[in-house]
């Protein structure tokens, strides 16, 4: 079957799928609220599991789920939930969310002669459980210590910061201005010659084995939390480094999951950046990290389609992204940056914010769908090829993040 087909034959499955799930284009406060509690209750009831962790990719031609970078996946819907439960006042968000973080706190290690003190997130899937990644652990962690500020029990703060302190004393490079991605989970070793992301690459460089890592700004808020002025140092280092290597293009081509080879960007990679340095901004009040978010938002609004799609692979030469894989978490992740650049000044976003919410608001799965496993959820799809089989999934990120945008949407539309 030709590609071009094949697209088109699994983006008729998807509308299938969908079920008569829209909602109305029309951005009313009443369809809002409602599709913010649908979607926090899939994220509690069914995403979540009862040990409190991210199920993460349900594959629907099997109809079962599998584990991916189940960390930060859960971190981040504690972050959601929590967005959720503040908006909406209901208490079952909270309690979810507490779950989450109490399964992510249990991640500590105490007992390692190297590792204690860090958190055992390992990677999985493509590189296995062997690895613990850096962007695994501080992807999870602003809802970790959103968490603690909202029960106003630091118990979840001081695991992440912990953490925080092993990552910056073995990991961060001050004057190379970066974090190393790796460490062997069994003995502690900080990788930095080698990547098991670039297993095929005999001759791996610094930025196959690091990156400026910013993502989920762990230095900033575990110097908010501890008054530990070497995290802010840090943090606003990396920060200095991302500005420094960012592209003319406006996002960071010379690390993974982005390729210079191929001239395509990942749907979330470069806006993790992006919200991290308007963190640094809010942090200093220098408006070159507003200036700098902005040009990673620009490559973003581009990449957008008239109807607010977004998908996975992207491209800066031209070439057609691979309609398969829809990523509601890329609309919802790049709304959540330009709504904030929006309320900075940057007023160029606003039609893609309304994009962004009228996709996501009629881009969910019904609520009466027949698959209790997706009734709710947002679409999220990733077309995968392993032994001979398609593996279509649908991911829990497009909730996660459609929640969050959503609850910050609120807040910039209707007040």
């Amino acid at each position: 079957m030709m590609r071009s087909n094949r697209s088109f034959y699994l983006s008729l499955l998807m509308l299938l799928l969908l079920g008569g799930s829209g909602a109305s284009a029309q951005t009313k406060k009443q369809d809002v609220v409602l599709a913010i509690d649908q979607i926090a209750k899939y994220v509690s009831e069914v995403m979540m599991d009862a040990e409190g962790k991210s199920k993460c990719d349900y594959n629907m031609t099997e109809g079962k789920w599998y584990d991916y970078e189940v960390p930060w996946h859960t971190g981040q819907a504690v972050n959601a939930l929590l967005a959720a439960y503040k908006q909406t006042g209901n208490k079952k968000y909270l309690a979810a969310a507490t779950r989450g973080g109490d399964w992510w706190a249990g991640l500590e290690i105490k007992e390692h002669p190297v590792l204690k003190g860090m958190v055992n997130a390992r990677h999985g899937d493509s590189i296995g459980e062997d690895f613990i990644v850096f962007a695994t652990v501080s992807d999870g962690t602003p809802g970790i210590y959103e968490l603690s500020r909202v029960t106003k029990n630091p118990k979840y703060a001081k695991v992440a910061t912990s953490a925080a302190y092993w990552m910056m004393k073995n990991m961060y490079d001050p004057e190379k201005g970066v974090c190393y991605d790796n460490v062997d989970a069994k003995t502690g070793e900080v990788l930095k010659e080698y990547s098991p992301f670039w297993k095929s690459k005999e001759k791996q460089e610094l930025f196959d084995v690091s990156r400026p890592n910013t993502e989920g700004w762990l230095f900033k808020d575990a110097f908010e939390f501890s008054g530990d002025k070497k995290f802010k140092d840090a943090f606003i280092n990396l920060c200095n480094s991302l500005i420094e290597k960012q592209g003319p293009e406006g996002v960071w081509m010379s690390f993974m999951p982005n390729s210079v080879q191929e001239r395509s960007f990942h749907p979330r990679f470069s806006l993790w950046y992006a919200e991290s340095l308007i963190e640094a901004f809010k942090l200093t009040g220098d408006k070159r990290y507003l200036d700098a978010a902005a040009r990673t938002a620009e490559v973003f609004a581009k990449a957008q389609q008239k109807d607010g799609t977004m998908f996975y692979d992207n491209y800066l030469n031209g070439r057609q992204p691979d309609k398969g894989s829809v990523t509601g978490s890329a609309a919802a992740l790049a709304g959540i940056v330009w709504i904030q650049l929006s309320q900075n000044g940057y007023k160029q976003f606003d039609a893609n914010i309304e994009k962004s919410a009228n996709w996501l608001l009629q881009n969910r799965y019904a609520s009466d769908h027949p698959d209790p496993n997706l009734r709710g959820a947002v679409l999220e799809t990733r077309t995968r090829f392993r032994k001979g089989k398609v593996w279509l999934t649908n991911r829990d990120t497009g909730s996660i993040f459609a929640l969050r945008f959503l609850v910050d949407y609120t807040a910039y539309k209707f007040k």
